[in-house]
C-alpha cells in the first residue's frame, strides 16, 4: 500500500512542537497538519480527511475557543461525515459539551496522552469506515448493515461468528445458536436462512418457551379437523409451513420431554403426522435452534434427550454477550441513536460525553436488546439535541468508563507472555527468548523492567 492509499488524518494544532509530535505518533495513516483555520479548510477541501484532531485554541484567538468552534463548524459543513476529535485546555468540560453539540465525534483534554488519543483516533477511523460502507450499501439498494445483512458490529468476536455463519449456511445441517437473551440469536438464524440455498423458502420462527406445553405440539405438528375440541379445520403446523425453507426453534431447551421424542422422530425420518392424523407427511425443512440454557447440563440431568441434542447441534455457534464484544457498546449506541432519531423524526443528534462514558461503563446484562430499548426510549423522551446519561437512566454509571491506556495494556500482555514462556521452558532464558521471538538481552531487559524474578 502506498502512502496515497492510506486513510488521511488531519491534525489542526497551532503549537508546532506538539504538531510535530502528533504527526509522527501515528502509523497506518497519511498525516497532514495545519496551524490555523484557513489552511485547515484548504486541506479538508483538498484531501477530504476521514478524521480530524482539532485544537480549539487557534489563532487569532489562541487563548479562547471561538476560532476553533468556527473551524469545527466549517469542516462539518463541508464534510458532515468527518470524525472531528476536539482537544482543548480552555474550560475543557464546557467546551467539549459545546463541541459535541455542534457535531464533533469525541473530545480529549490537554495535556495530550498520545496513546489514549491514538485509541480514540483509531476508533474514529473504524466508525468512519463502517458508516462509509453502510452508505455504499444504501446507495446500492441494500440494507445499511455491517455483517450478514442484519448485524451491526465492529467487534472481532462477532466477525468470527459472522464468518462461521457464512460457512455453515450453505451446508444442509442443523445449527444450534447458544447465547444469552438479547444477543441477536433470531437475527443470526435469519442470516443462516438468507445465506442458504433455501432462501427462497419460508423462514418460520417459533418460541418454544412462549407457548403452553399442551399447545406446543399442535403449533409444531398441526392437527386434523376434529382432533380435539375446537379443531374446526385441518391446520398445518410450523414444521409444514417451513417446507423447503427453515424452521427456527427459539428456546429449544423448553420443549417438554414428551414432545422431544416426536421431534426426534421427525429429524430422523423427515416425516410428521398431524395430531389426529394417520398419514405420514414428508417435510423437507432445515432446523436452526437457539437457547440460553446449558443443554449439556440438561442432557446430564435427563431433562433434555441426548440423542435429540446431537441431531439439533450438528453445528454449534456460541454468540458473545455485549460485555464480550470489544467496543460494540459505543458503536451500537450511536447506531441506534441515529436510527431512532430518523425513525421518530426527532431532533436528537447524538450522545453527550457522559452518556458515552455511561454506555462504556455499564455491563449490559440484557445485551443488545437492552441497549436498543434504552436508546429508543431516550430518543422518544429526550428534550435536548444530545442524549445524556440521565436520559438513558444510566447516570449512576457515567463515571465508570474503563481506563484506556495502551502502554498499560501492552505491559500486561508482555508480563503474561513472558511468564508463559518461562514456565514452558522451565526458566531457560535462551529457550524462552526463542519462543517469544526476541533476543536473550531483550528478554533479560524485560525481566528486569517488569521485575519478574527468575
Amino acid at each position: 500500500m502506498t502512502d496515497a492509499d492510506l486513510p488521511v488524518l488531519l491534525i489542526v494544532e497551532d503549537d508546532e512542537g506538539l504538531q510535530r509530535q502528533l504527526k509522527w505518533a501515528y502509523e497506518g495513516y497519511r498525516v497532514i497538519t495545519a496551524g490555523d483555520r484557513a489552511s485547515a479548510i484548504d486541506l479538508v477541501r483538498l484531501h477530504e480527511p476521514a478524521v480530524v484532531t482539532l485544537d480549539l485554541g487557534l489563532p487569532p484567538d489562541a487563548d479562547g475557543t471561538s476560532e476553533g468552534f468556527a473551524t469545527l463548524t466549517q469542516i462539518l459543513s463541508l464534510k458532515p461525515d468527518t470524525k472531528v476529535i476536539v482537544a482543548s485546555g480552555h474550560g475543557a468540560r464546557e467546551s467539549a459539551l459545546k463541541a459535541i453539540a455542534l457535531g464533533a465525534y469525541d473530545f480529549y483534554r490537554k495535556p495530550v496522552d498520545i496513546d489514549e488519543l491514538g485509541l480514540i483516533v483509531g476508533r474514529a477511523f473504524h466508525l468512519h469506515a463502517i458508516e462509509a460502507e453502510n452508505r455504499r450499501l444504501e446507495e446500492a439498494g441494500g440494507e445499511a448493515q455491517t455483517m450478514l445483512g442484519a448485524i451491526v458490529s465492529g467487534a472481532p468476536e462477532m466477525l468470527k461468528v459472522a464468518r462461521t455463519i457464512e460457512r455453515v449456511a450453505s451446508a444442509n445441517v442443523s445449527v444450534m445458536l447458544l447465547g444469552a437473551s438479547g444477543t441477536g440469536k433470531e437475527l443470526l438464524a435469519r442470516a443462516v436462512h438468507d445465506k442458504s440455498p433455501r432462501h427462497a423458502g419460508e423462514f418460520v420462527a417459533i418460541n418454544c418457551a412462549a407457548i403452553p406445553e399442551n399447545l406446543l405440539e399442535a403449533e409444531l405438528f398441526g392437527f386434523e379437523r376434529g382432533a380435539f375440541t375446537g379443531a374446526v379445520k385441518t391446520t398445518p403446523g410450523k414444521i409444514e409451513q417451513a417446507q423447503g425453507g427453515t424452521l427456527f426453534l427459539d428456546e429449544v431447551g423448553d420443549i417438554p420431554l414428551s414432545l422431544q421424542v416426536k421431534l426426534l422422530r421427525f429429524l430422523q425420518e423427515r416425516v410428521i403426522e398431524r395430531i389426529g392424523g394417520r398419514v405420514p407427511i414428508a417435510v423437507d425443512t432445515r432446523i436452526v435452534c437457539a437457547t440460553h440454557q446449558d443443554l449439556d447440563a440438561m442432557t446430564a440431568s435427563g431433562s433434555f434427550r441426548e440423542d435429540l441434542y446431537y441431531r439439533l447441534a450438528e453445528i454449534v455457534v456460541t454468540i458473545p454477550t455485549m460485555a464480550e464484544r470489544s467496543g460494540d457498546a459505543d458503536l451500537l449506541a450511536r447506531h441506534f441513536t441515529n436510527r431512532f432519531a430518523r425513525e421518530y423524526q426527532v431532533k436528537v443528534q447524538g450522545l453527550a460525553p457522559d452518556a458515552i462514558e455511561a454506555v462504556d461503563g455499564y455491563p449490559w446484562p440484557g445485551n443488545v436488546r437492552e441497549l436498543e430499548n434504552r436508546i429508543k426510549r431516550a430518543v422518544i423522551m429526550a428534550d435536548g439535541k444530545l442524549l445524556g446519561a440521565a436520559d438513558l437512566d444510566l447516570s449512576q454509571h457515567s463515571g465508570e468508563r474503563p481506563a484506556i491506556n495502551l502502554r498499560a495494556a501492552r505491559e500486561v500482555a508482555d508480563r503474561k507472555a513472558i511468564r508463559q514462556a518461562l514456565t514452558r521452558t522451565e526458566n531457560n532464558i535462551s529457550s524462552a527468548a526463542k519462543l517469544l521471538g526476541i533476543s536473550r538481552p531483550t528478554l533479560y531487559d524485560l525481566i528486569k523492567q517488569y521485575q519478574l524474578g527468575v
